[in-house]
């Protein structure tokens, strides 16, 4: 197991030779030591990734392309090492890790081809001796700083474009998760020295110096809302792109029409996905009152079936959240609720059973409305609170009433519902009966308080690139037609 910084294309302590423990959140215990960056290591790390650019800016498309695909291969042979690894510090169960890996090495041979292909496009001229050119430029060094609930999966996203438009990136993975990004050197190892750097560390010590330095033209990052805003107030007097995705309180509508056969297992999906600790976790479940009382009884059993466990047993359906303060949030959610009338119809404890680790029962919750927090604030844990509704009308407008806009989903059969749907919700990713699917040449992220930018697709690749304008008279020599003096 790697536990080095990867600057310049070689392992290191850190300057100060700090640690910090990582814990495994299902048994509460010390995992391995990472080394505890700061700024002398971000500014050897931006330093390399500096003196890279220009050769790796000027490589071919082609070559870079060819480069990224032996990633998206060396990730694949290292699939089964990675996922144990990243089960050990995250707590997804093993097979959500393998599907991560999985999705990664996609992502990498995704932009490695896009890369290579879309440079920009000639657009009409004024006079036939002119042309007139729209290129596409990479920015310089870019500093991408990854959560801890998919930690390599959003690294690749936004790592693998960036590359693609010949940046070079510093990385620095959460303080929570970093041992799997710190492993990930090994595959980046065959890359040209200082194009990919990890640090890892704290926000204060190792993050800030990140999104601080002039060199850095590019922060991604996701995460908190709180610290995106931090984030941005930092780099304001320097203009820097930032591309921001900051959580979600996603809306999952349920039709009249919808079949309960599907919508019950497909709602609890998208609702307890890695233990709900996904930025598009269904937050809020909004279901037709004449559906609502089946739905309601299914769900409940449903929920009260799944079952809890480490990441590394094989029957877990649901593993333990990250952190005892991130377990405390959700208690305080549904706390919160029940003193405001909602009522616990399974779940609402940590399991009896489970004396150690950060685990809380998947938790289904009724007579919800939006004055409380688990209808309003990010929960980010195992919870389904369910609201009904009288009309579709009524639904969109539940669906609406939130800070956040990141995803929204929708089971129903009705095109005229599908049509309202996705004209009238606010948010940047709809699913339609197929929640939570992901799709690399489509672009994901929010609207309203939950960030700016896209990743994947080809707006994605954008974010990672300059747009310059060239106009060229190649004729050349004479006055503009328009010129006015001299007559």
């Amino acid at each position: 197991m790697r536990t080095q910084l990867w600057i310049n294309s070689q392992g290191a302590a850190g300057a100060s030779g700090r640690t910090f423990d990582v814990l495994d959140p299902a048994t509460e215990e010390v995992i391995e030591r990472a080394p505890a960056g700061d700024a002398a290591d971000v500014d050897a790390a931006v330093s390399a990734a500096s003196a890279a650019f220009p050769a790796w800016r000027s490589l071919g498309a082609g070559t870079r392309a060819e480069l990224l695909h032996e990633v998206a291969r060396k990730l694949t042979v290292q699939t089964e090492a990675l996922a144990e690894l990243l089960t050990r510090e995250g707590g997804k169960p093993l097979v959500e890790n393998r599907d991560e890996m999985g999705w990664s090495a996609a992502c990498f041979r995704y932009y490695a081809e896009i890369g290579r292909s879309t440079r920009g496009r000639v657009i009409p001229s004024g006079e036939s001796s002119q042309l007139n050119l729209v290129l596409k430029e990479p920015y310089g060094v870019v500093g991408a700083i990854t959560p801890w609930n998919y930690p390599i999966l959003l690294m690749a996203w936004k790592v693998a474009p960036a590359l693609a438009a010949g940046n070079t990136v510093v990385i620095k993975p959460s303080e929570m998760t970093p041992l799997s990004t710190l492993a990930f050197a090994d595959i980046f190892d065959h890359l040209p020295p200082g194009v990919v750097n990890i640090v890892s560390g704290f926000g204060r010590e190792a993050g800030e110096p990140l999104v601080l330095d002039p060199r850095v033209r590019v922060i991604a990052f996701t995460g908190s809302l709180e610290t995106g805003r931090h984030i941005a107030r930092l780099v304001a007097d320097q203009m820097k792109k930032l591309h921001l995705e900051l959580g979600g309180k996603d809306a999952f509508i349920v039709a009249e029409d919808a079949n309960l056969e599907i919508a019950v297992p497909g709602v609890a999906w998208a609702a307890l996905l890695n233990t709900g600790q996904v930025c598009t976790s269904t937050e809020r479940v909004y279901v037709h009152e004449r559906l609502a009382p089946e739905f309601v009884e299914r769900m409940t059993e449903y929920a009260r079936g799944l079952r809890l466990g480490g990441g590394l047993e094989p029957q877990t359906d649901v593993g333990p959240l990250i952190g005892e303060t991130y377990r405390a949030r959700v208690e305080a959610h549904v706390a919160d609720a029940q003193a405001r009338g909602a009522r616990v119809l399974t779940g609402g404890r940590r399991p009896p059973s489970r004396s150690r680790g950060y685990f809380y029962e998947p938790t289904v919750l009724v007579n919800v409305d939006h004055s409380m927090r688990i209808m309003r604030e990010e929960t980010f844990g195992p919870t389904i609170p369910i609201m009904t509704y009288q009309t579709f009308d009524e639904a969109i407008r539940l669906a609406n009433d939130s800070p956040f806009g990141l995803g929204a989903n929708l089971y129903t059969q009705d095109a005229r519902h599908v049509k309202q749907f996705y004209e009238e919700v606010q948010a940047g990713t709809l699913w339609v009966n197929d929640p939570l699917t992901d799709n690399d040449a489509g672009p994901f992220g929010g609207m309203k308080m939950s960030g700016m930018g896209r990743e994947l697709g080809e707006e994605g690749l954008d974010e990672f690139r300059e747009t310059k304008h060239l106009h060229w008279d190649f004729e050349g020599g004479g006055k503009p037609w328009w010129y006015p003096y001299g007559r």
